[in-house]
């Protein structure tokens, strides 16, 4: 009778054991990704002194900010679950569950909203790159994207090199040295062989016939080389959404319930 109540428990156990370690084990990794968000975006605001007195008015529209609320939200969901699988606490999970539940709902959301309004979001993506454009040199954060992205997408622009002519320092009839230029980021080969960034390797660029300038700048824009990259990785791109955004918060999501009816058989 013992061996038979025994054979009756023993998959409860294993069951337990495999749930919640499995648990623990994910939420740790998510919570590593949300602390290493929450930094960068606190390191974020301390090099660029944006807590300084004279700049703390401004902080509301940081983009920092951004990632200091992403890391911690995504922090604190991931250790309820972590702990409450380690403490084996049912309200824990059950809050966990909840907010995972939250996030899945906003990633569906958000897809719908992105297939329905594509026109709209790509002139509103024109829209802010050729903000950030024009206000390059006086906002470090869109001068720090502005680089990222025509750099990795090796593009210069919003749809053509030609769209620096609306920063008022690249701009033709600027007076300063950059005038009728575009930022070094636009530069086919910004170190020219060195080691060392050459700013100044896009002046002038513009002054160039297109069959001249090709040789030193990129003169495709970042929209359709965002469409490109996008068409060539549309099979990994699916795969990481599918897989990172939708699997594994389900994954948790459906061993949350689970989990607690264990722990419920256990303790009757």
């Amino acid at each position: 009778r013992l061996l038979k109540h025994w054979k009756h428990i023993v998959p409860f156990i294993l069951t337990d054991c495999l749930l919640k370690y499995l648990l623990i084990f994910s939420n740790l990794i998510f919570s590593v990704v949300g602390l290493v968000t929450l930094a960068l975006g606190l390191w974020g605001l301390a090099e660029k002194e944006s807590l300084a007195q004279e700049k703390i008015g401004h902080i509301g529209t940081d983009p920092m900010l951004l990632f200091i609320t992403l890391g911690l939200m995504l922090s604190l969901l991931c250790l309820s679950g972590c702990v409450g699988a380690v403490r084996e606490n049912e309200c824990l999970l059950q809050a966990f569950s909840a907010g995972l539940l939250v996030l899945v709902s906003a990633q569906v959301l958000a897809a719908i909203v992105l297939y329905t309004l594509q026109g709209q979001i790509e002139g509103y993506v024109r829209s802010v790159m050729l903000t950030a454009i024009s206000r390059y040199q006086d906002d470090l954060d869109f001068r720090f994207i502005v680089d990222e992205i025509q750099t990795g997408l090796q593009c210069c622009g919003a749809d053509t090199y030609q769209d620096w002519e609306i920063n008022i320092y690249f701009n033709c009839s600027a007076p300063g040295v950059q005038a009728c230029g575009v930022p070094a980021s636009c530069c086919i080969d910004p170190l020219e062989n060195g080691t060392v960034w050459n700013s100044q390797c896009g002046l002038d660029t513009r002054l160039l016939n297109e069959f001249s300038a090709q040789s030193v700048v990129f003169l495709g824009g970042c929209l359709g080389g965002a469409a490109r990259w996008i068409e060539r990785h549309a099979g990994v791109i699916g795969t990481v959404e599918v897989v990172f955004l939708g699997d594994l918060p389900l994954i948790p999501e459906g061993l949350e319930p689970l989990f607690s009816w264990t722990l419920r058989q256990e303790t009757t």
